[in-house]
């Protein structure tokens, strides 16, 4: 593997402001690659939840690294600024090598004890309002459908690419937040969809599932002290997917961030691979 490995590659994060987007599009641009960073939190505009992370900040973080960061305003939950985004990308770029999904909204509200209702994480489920549901959903599932949707053409027509979907393995059991187990059930399950059908077309879709990551909200919430690991960590296990012409053989899978430290040799900021990360019912 060359220092520079995906030196020549165009790769999309969608959700780059802050959090595990943030953390995938820097280990991108250590590798080398060209990263459009794409969000709604703006220098130049609102920002979620009033934070201060944006994602011009990743693009100048990408540039730091070593890549080449593009930064791109767009709400993804909008199929519109959706299509527009990835006509962008191919008329400025050529094609799209790597696209990330790293949205999820479903936390927005969340002071790291009640959200916004007053409910907590893990609220019985008939003490939840429905709403919460539908804004899951939103910003998970749906959204990673609109990427899909809007990136595939172009991936089929060159007989290339790879999706990726930040979600989180549900195969060990419930997660214990009826809305949270829903919406990555459902993410997980759209990103078998989807490696079914682009498969033919030499197209990898697959979810990738990290720990508990030290994002600037757990941060902030006081709970740094239970992350597992940073947002580097899942960065790098796409990096090394990105760089991997044998990435097929993973399509439709989701995948843990901790196994493929072990499979493709990387490490965390701090040179450490910490273990598989499980929610304690």
């Amino acid at each position: 593997m060359t220092a520079a490995p995906l030196a020549n590659k165009i790769c999309l994060v969608a959700g780059a402001s802050r959090g595990l987007g943030r953390g995938i599009a820097r280990a991108l641009g250590q590798a080398g690659a060209t990263v459009i960073c794409t969000g709604r939190s703006s220098e130049a505009g609102p920002r979620t939840d009033q934070r201060l992370e944006t994602f011009e900040d990743t693009a100048r973080e990408v540039e730091a690294a070593g890549g080449k960061g593009q930064p791109y305003r767009c709400d993804h939950t909008n199929e519109r600024e959706v299509d527009q985004l990835v006509a962008w990308c191919l008329r400025r770029f050529g094609r799209l090598d790597c696209v990330v999904d790293a949205v999820w909204g479903g936390n927005e509200g969340y002071d790291g004890d009640r959200y916004r209702d007053g409910s907590a994480f893990g609220t019985p489920f008939w003490r939840r309002p429905v709403a919460r549901l539908g804004e899951s959903f939103e910003s998970g599932v749906y959204a990673q459908l609109l990427l899909a949707r809007a990136v595939a053409p172009a991936l089929a027509q060159m007989r290339q690419g790879l999706i990726v979907t930040v979600s989180f393995d549900t195969a060990g059991g419930y997660l214990g937040d009826v809305f949270y187990d829903l919406g990555k059930t459902a993410m997980n399950r759209l990103s078998l969809a989807m490696a079914q059908e682009l498969k033919p077309f030499g197209v990898t879709a697959l979810a990738l599932s990290p720990g508990h990551v030290l994002t600037e909200r757990v941060r902030d919430a006081g709970l740094a002290e239970q992350a597992t690991e940073t947002p580097l960590y899942a960065g790098r296990a796409v990096a090394a997917l990105a760089a991997d012409p044998d990435v097929m053989r993973h399509a439709g899978q989701t995948l843990h961030v901790a196994d493929l430290a072990r499979i493709y040799g990387f490490t965390d900021a701090d040179g450490r691979q910490p273990e598989r990360f499980t929610l304690q019912s």
